[in-house]
């Protein structure tokens, strides 16, 4: 017999299943003799009052045990003599495209630019011992995307475009813990979400399904108006495409502008990422000047306002984690935020950006390039990115060196003479982000961490360092796709898809659209089958 629970608990009974059995047991009426397994299915940590609780809804089993493992495995059946249907880019919304299409009978062929997650691992330590980026391997293009070596945050408000629990269940069936099940924000790690992102490509592979590395795709075939195959590494692949390249292809953008294939400029988010000692942080959220102590997992915040019609927030934060290199090209600097799974890092840090929308760009900053494809319309904020992150790397002696600068100094509008130790492996140098970053970022910036400070006392000071630039929040570009059929507004075949399409934000929201496209793709072949393929 099985019963559910919504308990109110201390941290230190939280964390131990014995403790929470006979909790249970006394506050329910229960034999603690006869509960022979626990399942927590709803987690979250009440930290508003000096006395912090943790909020379970839990299962027990009474003298029984569970029949499953704690999620819904799915069958995937073997494909390798079906039709084929093109998938370009292997983040999360072409791996979970790629899954649903073997679930639907549809043969994936996967096509990725990067390497697998172990020889692009390689590429990624070198940007530290070189201080040079590979254009085709490094933090954003590679095996598992973006997400992969950025901290695997699981937790999306999405939840009205698709089945958000399918796609936790598919990250448990391919090896991540059955945590993100019930965590308030569930969270893999950027130690282990390599290794489920390899078993998700052998599924692929066990199916018949195709994974192809270093193969990157450099223009559509098309017969008219619809797209049939692309080419990719001199080699055609013929079939119906979902293009997932991630909100860093920025060739491909200039590819699309150049086809004529309709696409507009889409506003995005830009600042810096913001590093704070984890201890500091725990002191603030936990209300404790001990920290977080035992039983606390590191804390998180999330803060936003709006400073002259512009949003101001945290973006991604990373409790326990490190700030990391991830430009894809030469001449630019671009930071991200990662965390292992246990979050145990002597810093935390988060994104703090703000709203720019295709309005504000031309009268930001001029577009520098001669390409008359870069200045049009639909790549104005991408030329705005590509600028910002340039004129950073300048700031940073032209290496992955960042320019960085002190919170409140920068708030105050001085130099910082000298900076704190920090995460950021290719190191720091002192610089005025006050000074060169766009006025209509850097007043927000200010006004935003003044706010900030007033409610999280504390958080506002020194100790805190910012180090520029925080970018790649999303796609600067959306590439138009019908609402009802998820197919290109123009281009038959052709399913914009993912973060990069301009239509998810995430990696569960990525993987959420991942498989809307795949499925629109399916009714899609099947509608041509007969006359086309």
């Amino acid at each position: 017999m099985t019963y559910e629970y919504d308990i109110r608990v201390l941290p230190q009974v939280a964390a131990n299943e014995q403790s929470l059995k006979a909790f249970i047991a006394e506050e329910k009426g229960q034999d603690v003799r006869t509960i022979t397994h626990l399942r927590v299915l709803r987690k979250s940590i009440d930290a508003r009052q000096r006395t912090i609780y943790v909020n379970l809804k839990v299962r027990i089993y009474v003298n029984e045990m569970p029949e499953d493992d704690g999620y819904e495995p799915v069958d995937y059946p073997d494909v390798s003599e079906r039709p084929q249907v093109i998938v370009v880019g292997a983040g999360p919304g072409g791996l979970f495209a790629s899954l649903k299409l073997i679930e639907l009978g549809l043969r994936p062929i996967l096509l990725e630019r990067g390497k697998d997650v172990h020889e692009r691992k390689k590429d990624l330590s070198m940007i530290t011992k070189t201080q040079l980026v590979d254009p085709e391997s490094n933090y954003c293009f590679g095996e598992g995307g973006a997400g992969a070596y950025s901290d695997g945050k699981l937790y999306t408000r999405s939840k009205k475009r698709g089945n958000v629990e399918k796609i936790l269940h598919v990250f448990c069936q391919h090896g991540a813990s059955t945590n993100i099940l019930s965590d308030a924000h569930p969270h893999i790690g950027t130690d282990k979400l390599p290794r489920v992102i390899e078993n998700m490509r052998n599924t692929i592979i066990r199916c018949g399904g195709e994974v192809h590395f270093q193969t990157k795709m450099t223009r559509l075939i098309l017969e008219g108006n619809r797209v049939v195959g692309c080419l990719a590494a001199d080699k055609e692949y013929k079939g119906p495409v979902i293009l997932a390249t991630g909100h860093s292809a920025r060739d491909v953008y200039r590819y699309l502008a150049e086809s004529k294939i309709e696409m507009e400029a889409k506003g995005i988010a830009i600042g810096v990422r913001l590093e704070h000692p984890s201890m500091l942080i725990d002191q603030i959220q936990y209300h404790n000047k001990q920290g977080r102590g035992k039983y606390l997992p590191a804390a998180e915040y999330s803060f936003v306002t709006q400073v002259d019609g512009r949003g101001v927030y945290s973006f991604c934060m990373c409790p326990g984690g490190f700030v990391i290199p991830a430009a894809t090209d030469k001449q630019q600097i671009v930071v991200n935020g990662m965390s292992p799974s246990n979050r145990n890092g002597q810093w935390s840090n988060s994104g703090m950006v703000v709203e720019v929308r295709p309005e504000d760009v031309p009268d930001v900053i001029p577009l520098s390039r001669n390409n008359d494809i870069t200045k049009s319309d639909a790549l104005k904020v991408m030329a705005f990115q590509e600028q910002l992150e340039q004129n950073c790397w300048q700031q940073g002696n032209m290496k992955q060196t960042a320019p960085a600068q002190r919170m409140a100094d920068f708030v105050n509008n001085r130099l910082s003479y000298d900076l704190p130790k920090s995460s950021y492996a290719p190191g720091l140098i002192s610089s005025p982000l006050h000074f060169w970053m766009p006025e209509m970022i850097t007043k927000r910036l200010q006004e935003g961490f003044k706010y900030f400070g007033k409610h999280a006392h504390g958080f506002l000071t020194n100790e805190g360092v910012m180090i520029g630039v925080e970018t790649r929040t999303s796609s600067p570009v959306r590439i138009i796709r019908n609402t009802d059929t998820l197919m290109h507004v123009r281009i038959q075949g052709l399913f914009p898809c993912g973060e990069g399409a301009g239509y998810a934000g995430g990696i569960v929201s990525a993987g959420v659209d991942g498989e809307r496209c795949a499925e629109m793709c399916a009714a899609y072949f099947t509608g041509i089958l007969s006359t086309r393929f």
